[in-house]
């Protein structure tokens, strides 16, 4: 999507989501400026969003961010806020 992702992630009990998003973002920036990837200096908006799910419905949470596309051409990013 032009305007957000989503990532599923398996998280570490030990590792808290504020770290995993600082270092994802940190590391995603610097390897799209690093390679010229985008006009101008890329950089993430401030904030995130993050979800729990049970095991039970990981193939669900699968299918939903495989299926985006089709999901936010029913209903865009924006409305879901």
């Amino acid at each position: 999507m032009p305007d957000h992702i989503h990532a599923f992630v398996g998280l570490r009990s030990s590792m808290s989501i504020s770290d995993l998003v600082r270092d994802v973002k940190n590391n995603s920036s610097n390897f799209i400026n690093d390679n010229d990837l985008v006009k101008g200096k890329f950089s993430w908006q401030e904030g995130y969003a993050a979800f729990s799910y049970s095991h039970s419905q990981l193939d669900t949470v699968y299918k939903y961010i495989l299926n985006q596309e089709k999901h936010h051409k029913r209903r865009i990013f924006k409305a879901e806020n």
